[in-house]
């Protein structure tokens, strides 16, 4: 097999990355020094988190002037996400640190202030004046997620020789792929883009992206009144499928699902509710149009060697079929080996990453920080898995999963915590709720509401919020809509809603009555009720834009 080099360096789930190599006919090899960079090649720099802890990188171990030499001297290059952040002079995220240079420019931030951050999802790469550019598709979608971004100044570039792919995000138009030459850049990730992606990675593999960009140059570029070339806004309803994954009594790896937690049968052997193969369903959900497939690990696996964890070959095994993002969560915290090694949630986050996981999702110890958070006067230390983890591999890599449950109470002033008038009043007609926060799955309630968690996470550095529903969880009665309205307008990141979806039309509520960044179906799905792909024509019947599965290579 030909062969592809990548650069070496803490750069989140490469695993896919390869994966996705290996998908299209290509082999890896891993570049460990500067020096054997001149040994390459087509030459890939992956990158997810921030520009600075990445740039910072490169630069200490001398990577800078081989990765320009390399460049300069007409070899395919390829930069994904940070990688096509760092061809610019520089980014706001880190304005002390420089980046390579070869595109004039800074990144700036998001704005915030109408929209979530990260900017997480499926959206557009569009390119009028060069439909095809290295494999992109107009009428195809690819998977971001990213904080910062270089905004598109129609002509800057292209002056320049660069035919320029832009996506729109919250009315702010960025750069979403650039390429001149032997040089291809993606903000977006195409190892995470399904069949879409795919086609970017070979097409810059093989040379035909090259071949087509030298044989139709980026085109005159319209004048400033012409809209050609600016893109409308193109971000997807996101539909995500989890799987509960556990052991059963007979100790095999199961999907389960429960009411209300309780993943037991209500027959009289009470054994453990099978509902499939985790690797299989997860395939199965991609090939229905899945946006992103979760994996909770509901029992942590108790009593196995950290390295050994089930979860880590189910995410190598599932990482070589699925190319959407995987979350993973549970028994990501500071532990103890079972040979009395300490081991920190940075480094089991790190395990999860390199077999495949995209992100990670924290639950109750997220609860106990957020608790400590707010007893120190809301001082960060620093110590946190959600801030170790945030800060070596960016806020996009953190999700935090919240297990809420109603409190009725007849007043406002009746507690202290944020309420809701809710329009289904408690047991003795009570016409107000606040969200109790619980842990250990639900068995345990704190003193902490659900706005206070989450403003808390935020602020240690989570990148997203999984937002179950313990009262909703089983029922199939739809979303706790109100939930999602009170911790929407609480946070700037975004929101998963979860738990109570029993049918397509749940989907279409809750995008259509709350600001919701996706959705997340589990029983519905396991029990073939419905499929993802019901899910998606229902939205795309109702008007909302989704992206479908485009099928194989």
């Amino acid at each position: 097999m030909p062969t592809v080099h990548l650069l070496d360096y803490v750069a989140g789930n490469v695993r896919s990355l390869v994966n996705a190599i290996e998908r299209v006919g290509y082999s890896v090899e891993w570049v460990r020094s500067p020096e054997e960079v001149a040994n390459a090649d087509k030459l890939i720099l992956p990158g997810v988190g921030h520009f600075g802890h990445c740039l910072s990188q490169l630069a200490s171990a001398g990577y800078m002037a081989p990765i320009r030499a390399h460049i300069e001297s007409g070899k395919p290059f390829m930069g994904i996400c940070v990688g096509l952040q760092a061809l610019f002079e520089g980014s706001s995220e880190d304005p002390n640190c420089p980046g390579l240079g070869v595109l004039p420019g800074k990144l700036d931030r998001f704005d915030d202030t109408s929209k979530s951050v990260p900017h997480i999802g499926w959206n557009d790469a569009s390119c009028p004046t060069n439909p095809n550019l290295f494999g992109l598709n107009p009428d195809s979608k690819y998977y971001y997620v990213h904080s910062y971004k270089m905004p598109y100044t129609k002509g800057q570039l292209e002056s320049q020789g660069w035919a320029v792919a832009t996506g729109v995000y919250g009315g702010e138009t960025f750069i979403g792929a650039i390429a001149k030459g032997n040089v291809m850049a993606t903000q977006f990730h195409p190892e995470k883009s399904g069949v879409a992606g795919l086609r970017v990675i070979r097409a810059f593999l093989d040379g035909s992206g090259a071949a087509a960009l030298a044989s139709h140059p980026p085109q005159e570029v319209p004048n400033a009144g012409d809209d050609a070339l600016v893109s409308k806004e193109g971000l997807t309803r996101r539909v995500i499928a989890c799987l509960d994954v556990r052991t059963n009594d007979q100790g095999d790896l199961v999907v389960t699902k429960g009411d209300q937690y309780d993943v037991r049968e209500k027959s009289d052997d009470r054994n453990v509710r099978n509902l499939g193969k985790p690797v299989e369903m997860a395939r199965k959900y991609y090939e229905q149009g899945a946006d992103e497939v979760t994996f909770l690990n509901i029992t942590s696996f108790r009593d196995c060697p950290v390295a050994d964890l089930p979860m880590l070959e189910i995410l190598r095994l599932t990482s070589k079929t699925v190319f959407v993002p995987l979350t993973v969560g549970g028994g990501i915290r500071d532990t103890v080996d079972t040979d009395g090694t300490k081991v920190s949630a940075l480094e089991i986050a790190t395990m999860y990453f390199q077999s495949g996981a995209d992100k990670v999702s924290i639950g109750s110890d997220a609860v106990i920080a957020a608790e400590e958070y707010y007893a120190s006067g809301k001082t960060l230390f620093g110590n946190t898995a959600i801030e170790q983890i945030s800060k070596a591999y960016g806020n996009q890599a953190v999700v935090v999963s919240v297990d809420p449950k109603r409190v009725y109470v007849p007043k406002p002033d009746a507690t202290r915590h944020h309420t809701v008038k809710t329009s289904y009043p408690g047991p003795k007609g009570e016409e107000y709720c606040w969200y109790a926060c619980t842990i250990k799955g639900g068995r345990e309630t704190r003193d902490l509401d659900v706005v206070e968690l989450t403003q808390a996470v935020e602020a240690m550095g989570c990148g997203e919020i999984l937002l179950n529903c313990i009262d909703k969880d089983g029922t199939n009665s739809g979303f706790d809509l109100e939930l999602i309205r009170q911790v929407k307008a609480a946070v700037r990141i975004p929101v998963i809603a979860s738990s109570g979806a029993g049918n397509p039309g749940h989907f279409e509520e809750v995008f259509r009555e709350t600001t919701t960044d996706a959705a997340l179906g589990a029983g519905m799905f396991h029990r073939g009720e419905y499929t993802v792909q019901q899910v998606k024509e229902e939205l795309k019947a109702r008007g909302l834009v989704v992206r479908q599965f485009e099928g194989d290579l």
